[in-house]
């Protein structure tokens, strides 16, 4: 049966105008027309939401459905077996889900967990957002997330082995550990793990898999060698040294010239109850002049969330994330609404059937109250979401 789903506005993930009193048809999980006024076909379901706003389901490019966003997450997925895990991550898909966010990029699991949960929300719409998956990121013997079962030894050959074992089992992307990382103890965010040739190769083996590859790169040489290596999105870019962070600008060039797009993980949920690390307190200003800097580059900046590492970091944190974006880099609230939706889409290779209400697209729907268009904080204020079609809350 075709639904027919009415508002007040409609944001369709591209045009800062939105549209009047939107009609959305929806035949089969699919968007089949979208009008301004006028009434739905005879026999059309119709859902009517009021004053609220439609927009594009949500996308968060960056998240780790196994850790649960506990202070002391690493040593929580460490002590859990696999059943416990998988408990956490439908638990984590559901919150998602019902946070308007209908797309989730997995770019670190242990032992392919995500797989499996993406081919349960796959068949069921209630059950999660899209999930395309990483698996185990790919990093050195004690390097960044090493725990997840990700580690090798260094080198083309045997970069481009785990390469391809991570596709025989079936992920989407391929997620490479370009430095060290906050989270893993003796792991030093500023140091490059891996070569440029390394990482190279595993980019090429990657394409040569039609998988895209992005990479963990915090220090400006493992942004080097990955804007070298041809990666197709870098996430974090925050250009840390030991004690601090510094903007290179022949290395933000280069990202430029390649139009390589950055994940920006800058949403995070409000808790009251927990204070970050004094590091990253005196970081988080420095960073956001690094990000002025990537921004006056032109370099696409993609708002997601790393959820699950952390207390601010719960699954539902990326609603927070374009009024944050707003405070501290500026942009238009369509600007930022494009991060989470049709660029974010495009990031993450999916631009063919997600991230805009137009017909052709799935009726991935999400719907506010208020005009997100004029006050970005409406994101948290979530009237209904679908999915696939699918009226999940």
């Amino acid at each position: 049966m075709m639904m027919a789903v009415r508002a007040s506005r409609l944001f369709d993930g591209v045009d800062a105008k939105p549209v009047e009193c939107p009609l959305v048809l929806v035949e089969d999980g699919r968007i089949v027309a979208v009008q301004s006024g006028g009434d739905p076909p005879d026999g059309a379901q119709v859902v009517d939401l009021g004053t609220a706003t439609l927009l594009p389901g949500l996308i968060d490019s960056h998240v780790h459905l196994a850790f649960d966003a506990s202070v002391d997450s690493v040593d929580r997925l460490a002590a859990a077996d696999d059943d416990q895990v998988l408990a956490t991550m439908r638990a984590s898909a559901r919150l998602a889900l019902s946070a308007g966010i209908t797309t989730v990029r997995d770019l670190g699991d242990r032992d392919y967990l995500s797989l499996k949960l993406r081919d349960e929300t796959a068949t069921d719409p209630t059950a999660g957002p899209r999930i395309l998956a990483a698996g185990p990121p790919i990093t050195t013997g004690n390097g960044h997330c090493w725990f997840l079962g990700g580690a090798i030894t260094p080198g083309a050959g045997t970069i481009r082995a785990a390469v391809r074992a991570h596709a025989e089992r079936g992920v989407d992307v391929i997620k490479l550990m370009a430095t060290g990382g906050e989270l893993t103890p003796g792991s030093a965010s500023h140091l490059p793990q891996f070569t440029a040739a390394d990482l190279r190769a595993a980019v090429d083996e990657a394409h040569r898999l039609n998988l895209p590859a992005t990479a963990h790169a915090h220090g400006t040489q493992g942004i080097a060698n990955a804007v070298a290596a041809g990666v197709d999105m870098i996430e974090h870019g925050t250009f840390m040294t030991a004690d601090s962070v510094a903007a290179d600008p022949t290395v933000i060039a280069a990202i430029a010239r390649a139009g390589i797009p950055i994940g920006a993980t800058i949403a995070q949920k409000p808790n009251p109850a927990y204070t970050p690390p004094p590091r990253m307190i005196q970081l988080i200003p420095l960073i956001v002049a690094v990000f002025q800097q990537i921004q006056a580059a032109g370099i696409p900046v993609i708002c997601s969330s790393d959820a699950g590492i952390g207390p601010l970091k719960p699954i539902d944190a990326l609603p927070y994330g374009p009024a944050m974006m707003a405070k501290h880099l500026g942009g238009t609230p369509a600007e930022l609404l494009r991060s989470v939706t049709s660029e974010a889409a495009r990031a993450c290779g999916t631009a063919d059937r997600k991230g805009r209400i137009a017909p052709g697209f799935d009726a991935d729907l999400l719907a506010v109250d208020g005009d997100p268009l004029a006050d970005l904080t409406a994101l948290t204020a979530v009237h209904a979401v679908f999915r696939e079609g699918v009226q999940v809350r």
